[in-house]
């Protein structure tokens, strides 16, 4: 029997519906069905083992990633990278301890590969309760650090893939520190997804001890080869910053969430949530400066919550900016948060 998403399945659709029924408790039953589908059409197509079984630790270990972070949704969470390998008496281990505890006492929870080296220094300095733990099973090096071990907040995943799913899906800011190709994968990850526009504006800053040349010597390949050939463009310098303490780094993330507050794509308009509200003249100079941003005789419009945010209940009192974006130039909206924190 050929599957579809669509519901002209007949006995197949009766038997999920009554398998729901039965489980009990289902929430958005239209995608979890679709989900089944998902399954049904995989075993009936796909023979290989190594196929179904990529398949099936993907699904656990995602659900099992949405379990953990649930409950902590509205919390605000910075994803910290850098080295497994630093040790306790550099300075730069001194810094993400810091950097740890600062963000914690900001209000913020952190989020790290759950190893040695930097990640343990930022899950001391925020302690365990504000830490999540996101480790890799690897046949070296990376284990669980003792502030993460045993806590319920440490995942280990099998695939690389899903771990960088949970590091940027759940994160409101990114911390990069010194360290090796795993924390420069992920810097470039978060740079192509921000630039691209599959991943929303965030704070991310490149933390360097005072005097360090790691992240001045790679901002130097993008400006001298990546910039001067064309392959990128200067506003997307503006995806991040450079900064020399773990003070300078909280004060840029607390700067990027001073009045914006998130955002989200309604009928192809762009709306960003606001914490206050901006005056009719700070909207204006908006429209001027990134005229460049809008569509054809697009507009910037003070708003207040949409009728498809009827979803979001508990932000519904935030004031909006309605922009009719040409989703395509992202370094500059990232200029437009800017601009719209600093009024």
């Amino acid at each position: 029997m050929k599957l579809h998403f669509t519901r002209n399945n007949g006995p197949v659709d009766e038997g999920i519906d009554g398998l729901m029924e039965t489980a009990d408790g289902i929430r958005r039953p239209e995608y979890v069905r679709e989900m089944i589908i998902a399954a049904l059409k995989a075993g009936q197509e796909d023979d290989e083992r190594a196929d179904l079984k990529l398949m099936n630790t993907t699904l656990k270990e995602m659900r099992f990633t949405s379990k953990i972070f649930g409950p902590y949704r509205n919390v605000r969470k910075v994803t910290v990278f850098g080295s497994a390998r630093t040790e306790r008496d550099e300075p730069v281990y001194a810094m993400a301890r810091d950097f740890g505890t600062k963000l914690a006492e900001s209000g913020y929870m952190v989020i790290t590969g759950g190893g040695g080296g930097i990640m343990q220094a930022v899950n001391e300095g925020a302690g365990p309760e504000h830490s999540f733990g996101v480790n890799i099973r690897l046949p070296f090096e990376q284990k669980p650090n003792p502030v993460l071990e045993g806590n319920p907040r440490l995942i280990t995943y099998k695939y690389f893939f899903n771990r960088k799913v949970a590091f940027l899906k759940e994160a409101d800011a990114v911390a990069l520190f010194p360290g090796g190709f795993g924390t420069l994968d992920e810097a470039m990850e978060t740079l192509t997804l921000v630039q691209t526009g599959k991943r929303n504006p965030l704070p991310l800053v490149l933390v360097d001890e005072p005097g360090g040349t790691y992240w001045t010597a790679w901002i130097r390949f993008l400006e001298e080869e990546m910039l001067a050939r064309g392959y990128i463009s200067a506003s997307d310098f503006s995806f991040f910053e450079r900064v020399n303490s773990g003070e300078a780094a909280v004060k840029h993330i607390n700067r990027f969430y001073s009045r914006y507050h998130s955002m989200r794509y309604v009928n192809g308009q762009l709306v960003i949530r606001l914490t206050s509200a901006l005056a009719p003249h700070h909207i204006r100079r908006l429209k001027e400066r990134f005229r460049d941003i809008l569509l054809p005789q697009g507009n910037i419009v003070l708003s207040g919550p949409l009728p498809a945010e009827s979803d979001e209940p508990e932000i519904a009192h935030l004031s909006r900016l309605v922009v009719d974006f040409n989703r395509k130039d992202f370094g500059r909206l990232r200029s437009c948060i800017d601009a719209i924190n600093e009024y």
